[in-house]
């Protein structure tokens, strides 16, 4: 009998082994794509199928622009080309997640109050939480976020003009909270590994693989700078 993504993470009891380490989330951006005849989101499909191949085990779908029965169509594609082989994550909309039976929703630093998301979701979705900086994650962690994604780390062109926070700000962040931190902003083979190194449970990209001529490859490329990479458990520290 096989078991989906879903099957194996719902059997752990721990919020932090509920997510699946090191993580390597795929953020979608459909308006990213550059192939010649691509209409719209169409061509997300065949970038997801790949990049969960090559070795992306959490996706977020993150396309603020769409309405919740577009995305929801939009969602049940990806669904199928993720195949429960990873984590199916819904930015922002929970309307959209509850209908698409999400993993996890994702919430802004400055959205929804998360006891609010979680009477409504109920206990078996996830719920993250973005943070800027190490005082929103510990207030994120305190209102209930399972865990969040703390960016941006370096520079990136997803947000221009932004101060990226460093690693420091991910090695303070991993001091203050117990919950998983998953960094973003910036972050590519050649520095997802250091990420890692300073505290984060994983890391979530965007142009990294989206950009990629070759999706799958990318995916593993970033699979391979993170695996191994040793970093202090959140259950190590939660009674210190």
């Amino acid at each position: 009998m096989s078991h989906t993504f879903r099957d194996q993470v719902s059997s752990v009891p721990s919020f932090v082994s509920r997510l699946p380490r090191p993580a390597l989330m795929l953020v979608t951006d459909g308006r990213r794509g550059t192939q010649p005849g691509c209409e719209g989101e169409a061509w997300l499909d065949d970038v997801v199928r790949d990049a969960v191949l090559g070795g992306v085990n959490m996706v977020q779908l993150r396309e603020k622009h769409l309405a919740t029965d577009e995305l929801v169509m939009l969602g049940r594609r990806l669904r199928a080309a993720i195949d429960g082989r990873a984590l199916f994550v819904v930015n922002g909309d929970l309307d959209a997640a509850r209908m698409l039976d999400a993993d996890a929703i994702h919430l802004p630093s400055d959205g929804a109050a998360i006891a609010a998301v979680r009477a409504e979701a109920g206990s078996a979705m996830l719920i993250s939480r973005a943070a800027h900086s190490a005082n929103e994650a510990a207030r994120a962690e305190d209102e209930g976020a399972d865990f969040v994604v703390l960016g941006t780390v370096f520079e990136t062109r997803s947000k221009p003009g932004i101060a990226p926070l460093g690693l420091a700000t991910v090695r303070e962040t991993r001091a203050r909270v117990c919950i998983p931190v998953l960094a973003i902003g910036g972050i590519d083979e050649s520095n997802a590994g250091e990420v890692l190194g300073a505290g984060a449970a994983g890391v979530a990209v965007i142009g990294a693989v989206l950009d990629a001529a070759d999706a799958r490859a990318a995916a593993s490329r970033l699979r391979a700078a993170i695996e191994g990479v040793s970093a202090d458990e959140p259950s190590a520290r939660a009674g210190q």
